[in-house]
């Protein structure tokens, strides 16, 4: 299949990294011209691999995905006090991970580490949110040295406070990883809206749908492309207008989203992005 550069834009997927020429070879054989890697531990060897195998299929590296150690609950409720370094129990544990992870995609040539770093308070005097400031320093200067970017998730907190806290943070090379589905299913933005706010940040998108909360309790329900609310025509026609360069990663958390799904998404950005 045909690897293309549509209007500045590249279609990938995630992938795991574990295996190196197994799944790059996946990646390279459906027609991706990039994707983000999960690893689950770090090492030389591994990233001397992945980097091999990103030039045997001439690939172009998008993201790191770097979470945990510990408990991660995706939700309202226990998702606050378990998701990213602002809950103090797994700090310790989460930054020494991150940094790991960032001397990796230095040792593998992959630009940028993504992570959800937690709900971000959308109070700027929140002792928690002082914190993760600090904390967000510490990281980018970290990365900074290297030469690598860091990716924040979209989705957990409104865009004007995760703009706040890129702009507080300032260590330069903070970007966004756009999640369309993010601002739906937690409730936060319109992603039109979203990315108009953020797009000087935005380096990066997930591609995915979804439908908004209908209780306080619960996120709103995950849906296949372009079955949700996500309005993709529109987001498309925005990233062309202010002639966005970069990677639009379609990611998959439904259980029926098998390759079927992906090639027949892939085929439907693809048409969105050549139309004029």
């Amino acid at each position: 299949m045909e690897k293309e550069l549509l209007n500045g834009i590249l279609l990938g997927i995630i992938t795991n990294g574990d295996n190196p020429e197994q799944a790059l070879k996946e990646v390279s054989d459906l027609g991706f011209a990039t994707c983000q890697v999960d690893v689950t531990t770090y090492s030389p060897e591994l990233a001397k691999q992945l980097k091999n195998a990103f030039l045997k299929y001439k690939l172009k590296p998008n993201t790191l995905l770097c979470l945990g150690p510990g408990e991660q609950e995706w939700n309202f409720t226990e998702g606050p006090a378990t998701v990213g370094i602002i809950p103090l129990q797994y700090r310790k544990e989460r930054m020494k991970r991150l940094k790991e992870g960032i001397d990796f995609c230095n040792a593998a040539e992959i630009p940028a580490v993504h992570s959800h770093f937690g709900f971000i308070p959308e109070n700027p005097g929140d002792t928690l949110y002082t914190e993760f400031i600090e904390l967000m320093k510490e990281l980018g200067e970290y990365a900074l040295k290297q030469g690598i970017d860091i990716y924040f998730e979209s989705g957990q907190e409104t865009p004007v406070t995760l703009m706040r806290a890129i702009e507080d943070i300032g260590t330069g090379n903070l970007f966004v990883n756009y999640d369309t589905a993010n601002m739906v299913l937690y409730g936060k933005s319109n992603p039109l809206d979203g990315l108009k706010m953020l797009a000087k940040y935005v380096k990066s998108f997930h591609a995915k749908d979804g439908l908004y909360p209908t209780n306080a309790m619960e996120l709103g329900k995950e849906m296949p492309i372009p079955n949700g609310i996500v309005d993709f025509p529109a987001i498309i026609s925005f990233l062309k207008e202010i002639k966005f360069i970069g990677e639009i990663i379609i990611e998959c958390e439904l259980s029926n989203q098998n390759t079927d799904y992906i090639v027949q998404t892939k085929k439907y950005l693809e048409g969105l992005i050549k139309s004029s």
